[in-house]
C-alpha cells in the first residue's frame, strides 16, 4: 500500500483485534489497568502518556508526510509551541515569513521573545532577505516558512529554503495547513519539521480543534514527545477519533477544494470591484511556477482585496449567502473572513499587519458554479 489514498484509509487503523470491527474504537479512558506493579499492558499506563486512539492517528501523520514519528495535539498553536520549546533555548533565533499565520507570529511574540528568543520577519519569497536574516545565526534557529502563506497565499520555495537553512545550521519547519499532506510533502523536500492545524484540512469538517508535529529526526521527536507527555497538551481520543475520520477522505475532498478554488478565482479576475486576486493556480501569480513543481495542486484557499477599499470588503464579506463568514478554514463548507479584524487582528500594527482591503475565501466542496453566483450577488451588494 504505497499510495495516499490508500495510506490515509488504513495506515494506524487496523480492524479491532477483538471484535474484527473495522473502525477502531474510542478508547475513553484516563486510566489503564496493570497486571502488577509496572506490568502495563501494551505499554499504556496513563493516557496523557499513550492511548491507542491517539497512537492510531499518530501512525497515520507520520505515514502520510513520511517523518519518522508525529504527535497530536489539543491545537495547531500547542503544537507549534511543543516544537518550538523542544528546540530552542534563549538567545535562539526564530526567522519567520511576514505573512504567517496571525497566532503564530504571536505565539513567538509574545511568549517565546519573553523568555529571550529572538524574532526576524522577512519576506520568504525574496531569498536574499532569508540569508540576511540567517547571517550570524545562533547556534539554535529555527526558519519558519508556511507556505501557502495566511492570508495573501504567498508561496516559498522549501527545496531552495531548507538548503539556505540547513547551511546555516538551522531547523527548517514548514507550516502545512494550507496544503495538506496530500497537495505538499515538506519533509521530501528538505524540512525538518512539518506542522498543522489539523482543526483545518486534516480534519475537514469543522467539528474538532487540533494540532500536530512530524518530524524526520529521532532526538528531536522524542523532545516534542517528552513535551507533549511533560506539558500534557494532547488531543482527547475523541478528537484524535474525529481528526482520523476526517483524514481517510483528505485525498477526494482536497481535489474537490483545489478544482472549486480554481473555478471561483478565476471567475473573480476582473470582475467589477475585485482589484486582485490571490491564487497561486492563477498563472500569473508570482509563486505559480513554483507552486506547480512542489504541490500536487493548488488548494482551497484564495484571497482578493477590493478596489472600494476596506468599506467595500467588509460589506462584500457580511453579504454572502453560501459562503459562511467565520474563521477557520478548511472544512467541507465555504467560509469568508475578514483577516484585517478577525483571523489576523493580532498583528495589526506589525509587520504581518493585513490591508483592510483583503477577503479571504475557503473554498468548501459545494457546487462550484453556486459558488461562483453567491460571490457575484456580494459583489453587487
Amino acid at each position: 500500500m504505497t499510495e495516499f489514498s490508500t495510506r490515509a484509509v488504513h495506515a494506524g487503523q487496523e480492524p479491532d483485534a477483538g471484535t474484527g470491527a473495522v473502525i477502531p474504537p474510542i478508547h475513553v479512558t484516563s486510566t489503564y489497568a496493570q497486571d502488577g506493579i509496572g506490568n502495563m499492558r501494551a505499554g499504556y499506563e496513563y493516557s496523557r502518556g499513550g492511548n491507542p486512539t491517539r497512537d492510531g492517528l499518530q501512525t497515520l501523520l507520520a505515514d502520510l508526510d513520511g517523518g519518522v514519528a508525529a504527535y497530536s495535539f489539543a491545537s495547531g498553536l500547542a503544537a507549534e509551541d511543543a516544537l518550538l520549546r523542544a528546540y530552542l533555548e534563549p538567545g535562539a533565533r526564530v526567522v519567520m515569513g511576514n505573512d504567517v499565520y496571525g497566532g503564530t507570529h504571536r505565539l513567538v511574540n509574545r511568549v517565546h521573545v519573553p523568555w529571550g528568543v529572538q524574532l526576524v520577519v522577512v519576506d520568504m519569497s525574496d531569498v536574499d532577505a532569508v540569508r540576511g536574516a540567517l547571517e550570524g545565526a545562533p547556534a539554535k534557529t529555527v526558519l519558519w516558512v508556511e507556505t501557502p502563506t495566511n492570508p495573501l497565499m504567498k508561496i516559498a520555495d522549501i527545496a531552495g529554503l531548507a538548503e539556505l537553512g540547513h547551511a546555516a545550521g538551522a531547523l527548517v519547519v514548514v507550516d502545512n495547513t494550507f496544503a495538506s499532506p496530500y497537495l505538499q510533502q515538506p519533509l521530501s523536500l528538505g524540512a525538518d519539521a512539518v506542522v498543522y492545524s489539523t482543526t483545518k484540512y486534516l480534519g475537514g469538517h469543522s467539528d474538532v480543534v487540533g494540532g500536530a508535529v512530524v518530524l524526520a529526526d529521532e532526538a528531536l521527536a522524542e523532545a516534542v514527545a517528552f513535551l507533549q507527555f511533560g506539558a500534557g497538551a494532547i488531543s482527547s481520543p475523541f478528537d484524535a477519533f474525529l481528526t482520523t475520520r476526517g483524514i481517510k477522505t483528505l485525498a477526494v475532498r482536497m481535489e474537490r477544494h483545489s478544482a472549486n478554488a480554481q473555478v471561483v478565482a478565476e471567475s473573480l479576475v476582473g470582475a467589477p470591484g475585485v482589484e486582485r486576486v490571490f491564487y497561486p493556480g492563477l498563472t500569473d501569480h508570482p509563486g505559480h511556477e513554483v507552486a506547480a513543481k512542489q504541490m500536487r495542486s493548488f488548494g482551497g484557499m484564495l484571497s482578493l482585496s477590493l478596489s472600494g477599499g476596506a468599506a467595500a470588503a467588509k460589506r462584500f464579506a457580511e453579504s454572502t449567502e453560501v459562503f459562511t463568514l467565520a474563521e477557520s478554514l478548511g472544512g467541507v463548507e465555504s467560509l469568508i473572513g475578514y483577516p484585517s479584524e478577525m483571523t489576523h487582528a493580532s498583528v495589526r500594527g506589525t509587520e504581518l499587519e493585513v490591508p483592510d482591503d483583503i477577503v479571504r475565501l475557503s473554498v468548501g466542496i459545494e457546487d462550484a458554479g453556486d459558488l461562483v453566483a453567491d460571490l457575484r450577488q456580494a459583489l453587487t451588494r
